[in-house]
């Protein structure tokens, strides 16, 4: 059986890795695209990359335009899409992949975003215990943003299994698409080439609550984690490098053995050899998560190192596999393993 898509958002870059991706899904076919500011114009004039696409209009991103599909993504600014996800009946997998459902607590939402908490969807990150039998029963979901996607990979296992003390360290470097498609002064070549920065520094970044949230509930336990995200001159990618205090008694043995037991029938996430650190070059147009660890023995720490391209696995290839996973499809289905390099 072969289901339709529509993407709402298809100018800017998750809407164009959606499509990206779905050009290759043998049981999604692409159906309406819409943007907002964009409508009316030729999706080849904002991914001229997507060759058999280029000489589609984007409409309006209207119900009337999304609704009919079996699958709507939603790739739009944070705040809008509950409002179009709200008036899509419930036969329609809407697939969320801004942060309108993605917290549980409404303070955090209204803390963090500044406007009324929409609800909450299961969370599309189907490696964390629960995940997969959520998203098998839902028409809802929620996408991860891009760096708890690679700091919750990095650091669950440890955390799942009581290897560390729950105070996590995360600093993770990214590229500027990140920060979405629409012109920002702070953005440009003149100013990102040849610098790297930091940003949302002393958890004010709005990923921080999501960081608590994923970490405390595989931990059964509050967590607190310090986010700092920096910003280096690639466009594309995440590498987090996170870290916490080890429990008394945890010895490096037993925790390469925990992130073994966790990842090894993971299709997306790679444990790496010992030894072999994850560069985000590794995951460059890639559905996957490339994680090493190791232990400090002078700190007392575990060391915990996660690669992924934060488009792919930390945005469209997360959503279309969460859902592979609520259509009953194979996980895999339509999602690459390879790379591009160099």
């Amino acid at each position: 059986m072969g289901y339709t898509a529509a993407i709402a958002g298809a100018s800017g870059y998750v809407g164009g890795e959606l499509l990206r991706l779905l050009l290759g899904h043998p049981d999604i076919a692409i159906g309406t695209l819409t943007a907002g500011g964009n409508a009316g114009t030729r999706l080849g004039d904002h991914h001229p990359h997507l060759r058999p696409l280029a000489d589609r209009v984007l409409a309006e991103t209207a119900i009337a335009e999304l609704a009919g599909h079996d699958i709507v993504f939603l790739a739009l600014p944070h705040g809008h899409s509950a409002a179009v996800a709200a008036e899509l009946g419930d036969s329609t997998l809407v697939v969320d992949c801004g942060a309108d459902h993605r917290l549980a607590d409404p303070d955090a939402w209204t803390a963090y975003y500044g406007s009324e908490h929409a609800g909450t969807w299961p969370y599309g990150l189907p490696e964390l215990p629960g995940a997969r039998e959520r998203l098998a029963s839902t028409k809802r979901i929620a996408v991860p943003g891009c760096f708890p996607t690679s700091g919750t990979l990095a650091m669950f296992p440890a955390l799942a299994e009581g290897l560390v003390r729950p105070e996590v360290v995360v600093v993770a470097a990214t590229g500027t698409s990140g920060a979405g498609k629409a012109l920002k002064p702070h953005l440009t070549a003149s100013e990102v080439m040849g610098a790297v920065s930091v940003y949302g520094v002393g958890g004010t970044h709005r990923h921080t609550p999501e960081f608590t949230q994923n970490l405390s509930a595989v931990a059964g336990a509050p967590v607190t984690v310090s986010f700092t995200p920096m910003l280096v001159p690639m466009p594309r990618g995440i590498l987090a490098t996170c870290s916490a205090p080890l429990t008394e008694g945890a010895t490096a043995q037993d925790v390469r053995a925990a992130y073994e037991r966790r990842f090894s029938a993971e299709p997306f996430v790679h444990l790496l050899p010992e030894g072999t650190w994850p560069t985000t070059a590794m995951t460059l147009g890639a559905n996957t998560a490339l994680v090493q660890v190791t232990v400090d023995e002078h700190a007392g720490r575990l060391i915990a190192v996660a690669a992924i391209d934060n488009l792919t696995k930390g945005t469209a290839g997360g959503a279309i596999q969460s859902a592979n996973i609520a259509l009953g499809l194979p996980e895999t289905t339509g999602l690459p393993l390879t790379g591009v390099a160099p």
